[in-house]
């Protein structure tokens, strides 16, 4: 009794199809089901089992009670299970396990909500990640510096505060966060196809991913060689798709809450927040989180900074600390819109 009594969370993991059924039933014939029953802090559950049990009309109404209760069930990764067999059900990492438990407790300890009271509890919400690459030839290719960390700290958040959670990411190494489906793209094209595919089912589309602007109008089939006379080839460049203002002018579901990111220097034009202002009206989307990426700030740093500016005209000043930190934030911002 007084495990669960003085516990600030419960974690368990693995949770079988068994332990599911015993929690969401009230069963306490042990001493889990006891501790689980006395508890009145966050409880998270990370399933693995064969993916038949999970995919079990009866294992499917054991997890809606547990959401409804403000549980947090991990979606099980994808993988090798027993034997020969392969599919969902896979327990994630324990790192990946581990982070998301010091989302749900940090979230509970800064007040954004109570046991039974997950935000964002039968949401569906997309998070773009990483940076897009545009090939000029089979070895070199258009970039950018972005490393992928913010949105997956998004991504990370929002399945810690109960959202279904798609995470299309771009040309990133970092492990999949526990809980969250991870698509993997390469280009805007494909970036592009991923996000709106996604979004047509999503509350909230965070573009936290950095898509090339450009991309070369003819890739070369083969690598581009130096030329003897020291000169450079011609790349001719077109302009890729606007993702972003593609998704707040045609929202493709009703109340659906579109949040971009804007990396800005200023300039001779206006200041950062000057341009971002810009950006926001041209975008037409409901959120611009705007980061000054002067000097090479930001990227790769395991900390961030900015200013949430919204379509209403009010703002946020967030300031520096972990990409989890501003994360929440940007959560906080999009649960308040879709709930009025």
């Amino acid at each position: 009794m007084r495990i669960g009594q003085a516990a600030d969370l419960v974690v368990v993991a693995p949770a079988t199809a068994d332990v599911l059924a015993r929690a969401a039933h009230g069963l306490a014939d042990d001493l889990l089901t006891n501790t689980l029953l006395t508890a009145r802090c966050p409880v998270v559950f990370a399933p693995a089992m064969h993916t038949e049990m999970w995919e079990h009309a009866a294992t499917t109404a054991n997890v809606a009670t547990l959401r409804e209760r403000g549980a947090l069930v991990i979606e099980p990764a994808e993988g090798r299970l027993t034997g020969k067999d392969t599919g969902k059900g896979r327990l994630p990492e324990p790192a990946e396990i581990f982070d998301a438990c010091r989302e749900v407790l940090a979230q509970h300890l800064a007040g954004r909500g109570t046991p039974g009271a997950l935000d964002l509890a039968g949401r569906h919400v997309v998070v773009s990640a990483g940076g897009t690459r545009e090939y000029l030839d089979p070895v070199r290719f258009l970039g950018n510096r972005s490393s992928g960390l913010q949105g997956y700290a998004l991504a990370r958040a929002a399945a810690a505060r109960g959202a279904e959670v798609t995470l299309v990411a771009a040309n990133t190494s970092l492990p999949d966060p526990a809980g969250v489906k991870v698509v993997r793209v390469e280009t805007t094209a494909q970036l592009r196809h991923e996000v709106v595919s996604a979004a047509a089912a999503a509350d909230a589309v965070v573009m936290a991913a950095a898509p090339a602007d450009f991309r070369p109008v003819a890739p070369s089939d083969s690598k581009i060689k130096k030329a003897a006379d020291g000169s450079a080839p011609a790349i001719e460049l077109t302009q890729n798709p606007d993702i972003l203002r593609e998704l707040s002018s045609e929202r493709l579901r009703a109340g659906q809450m579109v949040v971009g990111f804007a990396a800005e220097t200023g300039d001779e034009t206006g200041s950062v927040l000057d341009l971002a202002r810009a950006k926001l009206a041209r975008k037409g989307c409901d959120l611009l989180v705007v980061n000054d990426v002067s000097g090479g700030a930001v990227f790769g740093s395991a900390e961030n900074e900015a200013v949430i500016l919204a379509a209403d005209g009010s703002s946020v000043a967030v300031p520096r600390g972990s990409k989890s930190a501003l994360a929440h934030v940007i959560w906080d911002q999009v649960a308040t819109r879709l709930q009025d």
